[in-house]
């Protein structure tokens, strides 16, 4: 766990102080307003990890001239979404358990701050698996913070709080909001005068059904999850073989990111004779040259090269640098549709590895 002060809380006030888990979306403000409206001090918490940013709560934030704190959570994320405790929603995300982590930590973290409870964006039913009565309670449970997580859009839905109880917080000031619907939501946020607040997505690529697939898979073909393969995945287009993995990139951007996450240990290729994406090769064991050229010719298919009859393509690992001159008989099998990664629906591509090895 990483600590940033991107806007350090100031000294303590006399009033009450709160954490509030800040996501950066429209449900986050607006329970920091209410409790900012009833003379509470803000000091906004987010996390952070390859799964999901902290940009949207920085923005608020900003915006709200709140403290910030952003704690990265990546080796906590990883072992969650390995071996969840209450499984995953539709696809590789395990909400209550990283809900549960996150109130968690923000106890925690409630000492250093001198903050006095945990506030939250939650609205009853709004998520079906991670925000209905019974998730609530596994939260404040099993974060050993019952009474001290306030949620104040459905706070008069649920049992009343110890900081209720303390009068920390007028219960009737707090909300009553349950359900999916956004109308009340808008309403608040045009009262607060809230432009250009972010979509309820979420920000989270578990959520995503391409990123969960590749992220199933590379557990699959690496037998574990590793902080460098998670990062490496969210860029590119992907193909996996029995050991080794091809990352492709699409874009001048992407190429740039590619280069920067490529290991010590990665081959980085791309094309010479006209212009082509940056191509990182992963290996689970040792390189060989078949693989390095299998490597090549897709590099060369998502490149302006495919065209010609012969392209050049450098690769470098470590002090070694070469170059391959290849035909486009070697490289026109992938040049068939099913190499076509454009449509989103497609995560990854398999690698039949019918060649000597």
């Amino acid at each position: 766990m990483l600590i940033r002060e991107i806007f350090p809380p100031s000294p303590k006030k006399e009033t009450i102080r709160v954490l509030l888990l800040l996501s950066g979306g429209l449900d986050s403000v607006l329970a920091g307003c209410i409790l900012q409206d009833q003379g509470l001090e803000i000091v906004g918490l987010t996390f952070e990890s390859p799964f999901f940013g902290a940009e949207r709560a920085v923005s608020e934030a900003r915006r709200m001239n709140w403290p910030l704190v952003v704690v990265d959570i990546t080796e906590e994320e990883i072992q969650i979404v390995e071996k969840p405790k209450y499984g995953y929603g539709r696809h590789m995300n395990p909400c209550l358990d990283c809900h549960l982590q996150m109130v968690r930590l923000a106890g925690q973290l409630l000492p250093r701050y001198q903050a006095a409870f945990v506030a939250t964006g939650e609205v009853l039913g709004e998520r079906p698996l991670s925000q209905n009565r019974q998730a609530l309670q596994i939260v404040e449970r099993e974060s050993r913070l019952e009474g001290y997580v306030l949620r104040p859009l459905s706070a008069q839905l649920l049992p009343e709080t110890e900081v209720e109880k303390k009068g920390w917080v007028k219960r009737e000031a707090l909300l009553d909001i349950q359900g999916r619907s956004r109308k009340r939501q808008m309403e608040l946020a045009e009262k607060y005068q809230l432009e250009g607040y972010a979509t309820p997505s979420g920000g989270c690529l578990l959520t995503d059904p391409g990123y969960s697939a590749r992220l199933r898979k590379l557990r699959s073909w690496r037998g574990r999850l590793k902080k460098e393969d998670i990062w490496l995945l969210r860029y590119g287009r992907h193909f996996f073989g029995s050991d080794y993995w091809v990352v492709i990139g699409r874009d001048e951007g992407e190429n740039r990111i590619l280069k920067q996450l490529a290991l010590p240990e990665d081959i980085k290729m791309t094309t010479v004779s006209k212009k082509g994406p940056q191509t990182v090769v992963r290996f689970k064991k040792k390189e060989t040259p078949v693989k390095i050229r299998e490597a090549a010719l897709l590099t060369i298919r998502y490149s302006q090269a495919r065209r010609e009859e012969k392209a050049i393509v450098k690769w470098s690992s470590r002090a070694k640098e070469e170059k391959l001159e290849l035909a486009k008989a070697e490289w026109s099998k992938y040049l068939t549709e099913n190499y076509n990664l454009r449509s989103t629906s497609i995560a990854y591509r398999e690698l039949t590895e019918d060649y000597n090895t």
